[in-house]
């Protein structure tokens, strides 16, 4: 994914905020999608696996003015960009970002402060095919540990369904992946993603199309 850097000066400290364009793109068709589910009314709390730059949660958090958004990363150079997102915004309901890789057990997550139960969301967006197996795995094993009972997990991206990609440019995108990485590539919803969540108590709720031909997948713990 392409992206422009731009340099802020904190202190005596330079820092690094990312700007993705695609974010940019899609951050408000997430967030339409996100609150046909999220409860406004209702305090909750929205973990947020693989935050990217930033630009997602400091868009949908003043929407949400009740739910405390945790933002998580694994790249230092993300971590540090989602931070200077959150300091140039003043609702207050996003908590400092933190590290956390899915593929480690759920004891590491945020230094194991996680209860089971404890969660109303998670969000993931473009994590599922830009990595190895093994973070979707932990990804729907963590979703499936800490959601409550009825709470949502929301997955974002390009995926492949009984068998299919379209159109041609995600054709184009999987093969672009597979090459960089051959454990890269799109899952398959229905053949792949739907088993390893039933494996975790957690089903296919809603799927939603979105703009360049990605989907907004909407899980829900049993």
């Amino acid at each position: 994914m392409s992206s422009h850097v731009s340099y802020l000066n904190l202190g005596s400290q330079p820092s690094i905020k990312h700007c993705h364009p695609a974010a940019e793109r899609n951050k408000e068709p997430i967030l339409q999608a996100l609150k046909k589910y999220i409860d406004v009314n209702k305090k909750g709390y929205l973990l947020e696996i693989s935050s990217g730059s930033g630009q997602h949660v400091t868009h949908f958090a003043p929407n949400f003015p009740n739910i405390t958004f945790q933002p998580t990363e694994m790249e230092i150079s993300s971590l540090k960009s989602i931070n200077e997102y959150i300091a140039d915004y003043s609702n207050g309901n996003i908590k400092k970002t933190q590290f956390l890789d899915a593929r480690e057990p759920l004891d590491n997550w945020l230094d194991g402060t996680l209860k089971s139960g404890s969660v109303d969301y998670i969000l993931n967006i473009n994590l599922v095919h830009i990595s190895e197996w093994a973070c979707s795995e932990g990804l729907f094993k963590g979703a499936g540990e800490l959601l409550k009972k009825d709470g949502y997990l929301f997955t974002y991206g390009p995926y492949s369904f009984n068998g299919s990609i379209t159109p041609q440019s995600n054709i184009d995108f999987n093969a672009t992946l597979k090459a960089r990485n051959p454990s890269w590539g799109f899952r398959d919803v229905h053949r792949e993603l739907e088993p390893l969540a039933k494996e975790n108590g957690i089903v296919l709720e809603g799927k939603h199309e979105l703009p360049a031909n990605n989907h907004f997948l909407v899980w829900r713990k049993k």
